[in-house]
């Protein structure tokens, strides 16, 4: 069908919004550099920027919920629709329901960036299934699809998440669980981190940032990080508060002299951190990272440091490449579900699985089995997980323990200016209660008397 020559070439901002989504779900993109590599390269102002971050992210958080408001709107399954008008359906749909665009403007926009994306085949069936979504409010839409679900599976609809997410929420926080979904669809605030020794936190400020409630390390910024000489050159990065306050707990460890590691190093923040806190307490740091394009990323944060003050190897942490007993302090950061930084990936909740734990929770437990035998007798071991699912936190520590050879430290008495953190020995944070993510901290110190396992 050749174009219709009355056809507006769609707007710069949704175009940017769409392609993430492409991108996000034809090739395992994530989101956030996806859409900052996106901004970069076509150069949009701040007004059209704001908006295809708002479309692009409010769009994925929102994805199931949408999907099944489609579903009833077009009286079809979505895969008997290409992928690519699922896609800008669902930016129509966030713009209909989820931010202030006008019905006339949020459809004939998505027509005609159907029409120039897909091609013009598709914009009847578009601009049909949108002028359905436009007949109801989100509400209305929520007891449409619904189906009678109640509990939990109901809350889990309403705040946008998987029902199996909610209830891992629900089973660590209870009647906290409604806030904590709630606050996974607020987009954070950027964070920076300086580098310790290079880098102060006052000159952040300076500059025009917010210090962070608890970090000392930490500011809040608005507007772009690479604006900042400082973030260029490395001294200093983007990190979420969280994280820094998990490094700074194990730093304030009591724990022996010696070289510091961080054994699942990627993409580098925390070990930027660490470097600098290991070097105020005159030691080394060896960051190790399992797959060599992440390694470099590892590089890449330490930069700004002498070569002196750390290494970084690839290496697989579950076959180390180092001696048992050789560090004084370990960090590991292991790879998990991510539950707890969902506000930052909004793609994340609906990419995950709960058979994903299936394969993680093994490794997690590889993983801090040996970064208990890679501690120095007397050293200290840092379990940390972006997740507050019990399988994934208390349950692999409750397993190494079961091993013997190792006790348990208090964390949140490391961390006395952080409130309401405590959960058990280990440190919780939420977004909710703390303005960052979801960070899980156990620290495990080895016996003095432990030798090879």
């Amino acid at each position: 069908m050749s174009p219709n020559p009355r056809r507006r070439r769609p707007d710069p901002a949704r175009r940017v919004a769409y392609d993430t989504l492409r991108t996000v779900h034809a090739a395992d993109g994530y989101a956030n550099l996806v859409l900052s590599d996106l901004l970069s390269e076509r150069r949009l102002d701040a007004r059209d920027a704001a908006f295809a971050t708002e479309l692009a992210h409010g769009t994925l958080r929102r994805e199931g919920t949408y999907d099944r408001i489609l579903v009833r709107a077009s009286g079809r399954a979505l895969d008997t629709l290409q992928p690519s008008v699922v896609d800008a359906l669902r930016l129509g749909a966030h713009q209909l329901l989820g931010m202030r665009v006008p019905t006339h403007a949020a459809v004939g926009a998505t027509v005609d960036l159907a029409a120039a994306a897909v091609g013009e085949r598709v914009t009847g069936v578009v601009n049909a299934v949108l002028r359905k979504v436009a007949q109801r409010d989100l509400d209305a839409w929520l007891d449409e699809v619904s189906g009678g679900v109640t509990g939990l599976e109901a809350l889990a609809l309403r705040t946008h998440h998987p029902a199996w997410i909610a209830r891992a929420f629900d089973d660590v926080l209870g009647d906290e669980t409604l806030a904590a979904l709630e606050a996974d669809n607020e987009s954070p605030r950027t964070t920076l981190v300086v580098r310790p020794g290079l880098y102060e936190r006052s000159e952040l400020v300076a500059a025009g940032a917010v210090p962070t409630p608890f970090s000392p390390y930490g500011a809040a910024w608005t507007g772009n990080p690479t604006d900042l000489p400082a973030v260029r050159d490395g001294r200093a990065g983007v990190q979420d508060e969280g994280s820094q306050l998990v490094a700074l707990a194990l730093s304030r460890v009591a724990a022996p002299h010696g070289p510091w590691l961080d054994l699942c190093a990627g993409p580098g923040g925390k070990s930027a951190l660490l470097a600098g806190l290991a070097a105020a307490a005159g030691d080394r740091l060896l960051a190790s990272e399992r797959q060599p394009h992440r390694a470099r990323l590892v590089r890449s944060a330490l930069r700004a440091y002498p070569s002196s003050a750390c290494l970084v190897v690839a290496a697989d942490g579950t076959r180390p490449a180092w001696r048992p007993g050789t560090f004084a302090r370990v960090l590991a950061d292991v790879p998990c579900t991510g539950l707890g930084a969902l506000r930052r990936r909004p793609e994340a909740r609906w990419r995950r699985r709960e058979s994903d734990l299936d394969q993680l929770v093994p490794l997690q437990l590889a993983l801090l089995r040996t970064a208990v035998e890679s501690a120095m007798p007397g050293g200290a071991v840092a379990y940390v997980t972006c997740s507050p699912h019990r399988a994934e936190t208390e349950e692999v520590v409750a397993a190494v323990l079961a091993d013997g050879g190792v006790e348990v430290v208090d964390v949140p008495s490391l961390l006395p200016e952080v409130p309401d953190a405590a959960r058990g020995p280990y440190l919780q944070l939420w977004p909710q209660r703390h303005g960052t993510d979801a960070m899980f901290c156990a620290i495990l110190r080895r016996g003095a008397e432990a030798g090879p396992r």
